[in-house]
């Protein structure tokens, strides 16, 4: 009995084993497929996510590239624009210099002014009894010197408040903008508040932004009244701000930090050179202390140099060198920081 168990099993296990091999045999084309086919979409998968990867890479860089093409363009024009302004502030034409002066008079009036005060110097010269010689130059010196001195003289009195008050306005925009108001609030605050002629100068950026002229170019064009590096320097800081983003009040109180070092700067080179300023003063002042005490002391013996030819010859050629000297150590003593 245990006989015919054994053998019923074994039939009945190889049975079993043969119906597996047939099954296996009838199937096995279908579960190759099936792992192809498997093995094709995992590859499919991992090229799209490497194609994705790719591409994703490709975009990043392309938007770099475009950002960093957007800011060399727009350096570029902030460059060439900054050309023309220094041009304007080295070499301004008349109409530009009465506008940096504060002054508000027109060309033609500024011309009017200056042949009257030429007209009224060389009436005074002629009643005070100078030679009809010296004149045409009291003329001259009347209606072209005088006039154009007084407003070199304006334009750097005028820049140096600027320059004094600027950083104080910068600060007060940078707490402005930190505190969530935006930065055309902040311009209005200074252009209201602060002393002149900060006041006038930001309230012509907020005029310009009245007539649609955006922020960044109304500040490019403080420059053109306001004749220093400075007032550059912060139309350039608005300029890329606005292109390329960024903290704002971080790069407006670096900028104020850059000023009040730049101040410093000068205030350091002035102490320095104030040595050799005295020194220029007093050399040039010493031909003329010497002639009058001279001409106090002895007036025969210095009138020949006045009233002979010969005399005033030498009085010329004197006076030229004494010119170029004064001019050298101008130049010697001025420093641009």
């Amino acid at each position: 009995m245990f006989g015919v168990d054994t053998t019923i099993l074994a039939f009945i296990v190889l049975a079993g084993l043969s119906a597996g091999a047939v099954a296996y045999a009838f199937l096995f084309n279908r579960i190759a497929s099936e792992k192809t086919v498997d093995r094709r979409l995992d590859t499919v998968k991992r090229a799209e996510t490497d194609r994705a990867m790719v591409k994703a890479s490709r975009d990043r860089q392309v938007e770099v590239a475009k950002r960093r093409k957007s800011l060399q363009d727009s350096l570029r024009d902030l460059d060439a624009k900054q050309r023309t302004l220094d041009h304007n502030v080295k070499k301004p034409p008349l109409r530009i210099q009465l506008k940096q002066a504060g002054l508000t008079l027109s060309v033609e009036r500024f011309y009017l002014y200056s042949a009257l005060c030429g007209l009224v110097l060389t009436a005074g010269a002629f009643l005070a009894g100078a030679p009809l010689l010296i004149l045409p130059g009291v003329l001259v010196a009347g209606g072209l010197g005088l006039p154009r001195w007084f407003v070199s003289f304006a334009r750097a009195r005028r820049v140096k408040a600027f320059l004094n008050e600027f950083p104080n306005a910068l600060d007060v925009m940078v707490r402005a903008v930190k505190s969530g108001l935006p930065l055309n609030d902040g311009i209005r605050l200074i252009a209201s508040d602060a002393p002149e002629p900060v006041k006038s100068e930001f309230r012509r950026i907020v005029e310009s932004q009245q007539i649609g002229m955006s922020i960044p170019d109304a500040a490019m064009r403080m420059p053109e009244s306001m004749p220093c590096p400075e007032a550059g320097f912060f139309g350039i800081v608005i300029q890329i701000q606005s292109q390329a983003g960024g903290n704002l009040s971080e790069a407006l109180g670096n900028l104020s930090r850059v000023l009040r070092d730049r101040k410093k700067m000068k205030a350091k080179v002035q102490a320095l050179s104030m040595e050799a300023k005295a020194s220029a003063a007093i050399i040039g002042a010493l031909p003329f202390i010497v002639a009058t005490l001279v001409y106090l002391s002895s007036p025969n013996y210095i009138m020949p140099l006045f009233m002979t030819t010969t005399g005033n010859i030498i009085l010329g050629v004197s006076g030229l060198w004494m010119s170029i000297g004064i001019f050298v150590m101008r130049q010697m003593i001025n420093f641009e920081v």
